[in-house]
Parts: C-alpha cells; sequence; structure tokens
C-alpha cells in the first residue's frame, strides 16, 4: 500500500497586541509570558503584529494609552476587512469599580467590536459587565486566571499541624488601601492585641505608609521563585482586596498549597474562596477556627482543583482552535 505524501501545514500564528515587559507588570503581563510560551511549544506561530498571515488575534488591555499595545483593536477592525477569516479572542480582566475611574467599562465595550469571542477571568467580572453593556447572548467563556506551574507550586511547602501556629500571609506590589490593608491592619493589631493566640501574619510587598505594623513579620517587594519560597513557609493566603476581577496574588498562593482566608466584597476571588477557602467577616477568631476545623480539606481541594497556569493555556488553546476550525 503506498502511503499518501501530506505537505506539512504552515503554523497556526496566533498575535498578542500586548507588548511583553520584562519584571513585574501585572497579571495580564504574566498571561502573555505563559501564552505565548505555551502555544509555540505546541507548534502555534506567536507575533506581535497584525499582518495578513495572522490567524487569530489574543487581545487584552494596558490602560487607556497605546504605549502598552503592539496595536489596538481598531487596528483588528481594519485587518479583518482585508482577511475576513482573521478571528479575534478579547480578554477582559478590569472594570471601573475596581480602578475608581469612569471610562474603563466604556473602552472594554468599544474594544468589543472587534471580538469574535469574548474571554472574563471570572463569572463576577462577566456578571458586571452583563449588567452595563456585555450581551450574554454573543460567545464567551470564563477563564481563570493562572500561574506559571513550574514557579508556584506545592512541593517542599509547610502543612499545618494542629497545635503549631497557623501563619497567614498576603502580598500586594500596590500600596492601595482598596487592596485589603484595612483588614490587615485590624487582623495585626488582635493578634498584637493576644487576642488571636497561635497565629502569624506575614505580609509580602508594599503597604501604605501610614501603617506600623505591630505583630507582623515583613518582606520587601518580590516575584518569581522568591515570592513563591516565601508563599510557601506560610499556611493560609488571606485577601481583603476589593472588587478584584480575577486577583493573581491568591492564585498564586494557592498554586503553593495554601488555602484562603478572604472577604466578601473581594469580586472574582468570592468564587475561588467558596471552593477552597473560608469567608472572613467581623468574626477573625470564628473564621480561624473554621480554617483549623476544615484545614485538610480544603488543603486537599486547593492541591486537585485550584487554578493553575497550564490548565489557563489549555483552555486558550482549545478555545483557539475552536474559532480558527470552525467555519
Amino acid at each position: 500500500m503506498r502511503i499518501p505524501f501530506f505537505k506539512t501545514p504552515s503554523p497556526v500564528t496566533v498575535s498578542f497586541n500586548m507588548k511583553w515587559r520584562h519584571g513585574p507588570y501585572g497579571g495580564g503581563n504574566q498571561w502573555l509570558g505563559q501564552m505565548s510560551t505555551y502555544l509555540e511549544r505546541c507548534g502555534y506561530r506567536t507575533v506581535s503584529t497584525i499582518q495578513e498571515s495572522v490567524d487569530c488575534v489574543m487581545g487584552t488591555h494596558a490602560g487607556f494609552g497605546a504605549e502598552g499595545l503592539a496595536f489596538s483593536y481598531d487596528a483588528v477592525l481594519r485587518a479583518k476587512d482585508k482577511n475576513p477569516r482573521l478571528r479575534c479572542i478579547q480578554r477582559i480582566n478590569d472594570n471601573d469599580i475596581r480602578k475608581g475611574t469612569t471610562t474603563m467599562d466604556a473602552h472594554l465595550a468599544e474594544c468589543n467590536r472587534a471580538s469574535d469571542h469574548t474571554v472574563f477571568v471570572s463569572e463576577w467580572l462577566r456578571d458586571y459587565h452583563a449588567e452595563r453593556w456585555f450581551d450574554r447572548s454573543k460567545p464567551h467563556s470564563v477563564i481563570y486566571n493562572g500561574a506559571d506551574p513550574a514557579v508556584f507550586h506545592p512541593f517542599s511547602g509547610r502543612v499545618w499541624k494542629t497545635g503549631e501556629p497557623l501563619r497567614l500571609v498576603t502580598h500586594h506590589w500596590s500600596d492601595n488601601p482598596a487592596k485589603g490593608f484595612p483588614v490587615y491592619e485590624a487582623l495585626d493589631a488582635e493578634i498584637a492585641e493576644g487576642r488571636l493566640p497561635g497565629v502569624e501574619l506575614w505580609i509580602i510587598g508594599r503597604w501604605p505608609k501610614n501603617i506600623q505594623w505591630r505583630s507582623a513579620q515583613t518582606f520587601s517587594p518580590c516575584s518569581g521563585h522568591q515570592l513563591a519560597g516565601i508563599l510557601r513557609e506560610c499556611h493560609v493566603a488571606v485577601t481583603a482586596s476589593r472588587f478584584e476581577p480575577g486577583a493573581m496574588h491568591p492564585v498564586e498562593a494557592m498554586q503553593c498549597g495554601l488555602p484562603l482566608l478572604y472577604t466578601a466584597d473581594t469580586g472574582g476571588t468570592v468564587e475561588l474562596g467558596r471552593r477552597f477557602g473560608v469567608l472572613l467577616e467581623d468574626d477573625f477568631r470564628g473564621a480561624l477556627d473554621q480554617l483549623r476545623q476544615h484545614y485538610a480539606n480544603l488543603r486537599k481541594e486547593v492541591m486537585s482543583r485550584s487554578p493553575s497556569g497550564d490548565a489557563m493555556c489549555a483552555s486558550y488553546r482549545r478555545l483557539l482552535q475552536q474559532l480558527i476550525c470552525t467555519e
């Protein structure tokens, strides 16, 4: 039997509209680094231009200015006029309520004109925009953010045991009080005044200048392996950051094996907290008692089902395949 000869097809070309930056430039930059590397390993060709050979644009945003973008969504619309097979995925990871602005929602809605499929980083964010401008009948998905599993993993991490101090940790690049610092400061005071025996608090990153920590152990801002190493020395991640569409700090901590202690107004983080943590209200002691009681099961859930970078990348790849291969 003669085996037919098949010409090797040209690789599928995916273009990212966000410029890559070395160093810590937020969740969008982490997403770009992971996605481009993953797709290249899977045989895709990745570029940052809007040339005719592009099969799909993977779009996100970098604020309102053009300095963080390789090209605009208007450029995508113009390219679609010349290349009808071009598809565009818009990843939405922001809103006005988080930023304290009045124009981000409208900006994202305008960009959405170029999108064939919209990805939201949490159900909470999708519902937020659906109440304002997004049409739920349009093709869309929810794909949770994930961190690089080569860096943020649970191996050699601490596991809390009954009778040991329970070590809480939070980490933020921003010193904005909305990142949850009033809650962290109150927690610190409760520990310092002896009302939460057997509890420790670690703070990584930056914080408002008016805060003078009384009991917390503090660390300078860090990222990558250094950050992951500190996280693995702790037992539980605490987050009180308000209105987060899809925050990376709880995801990085969970990938290091830490369950969550979270507040009710943390936006998309609540979706993770319901599965992998305990809600923190006014009763610090009660929430911490629940954490101790359910720690083993929560850690088991975190280890088996929490978001991760490889799962995130695979979800985007499947979506790409569907869009490119469907007429």
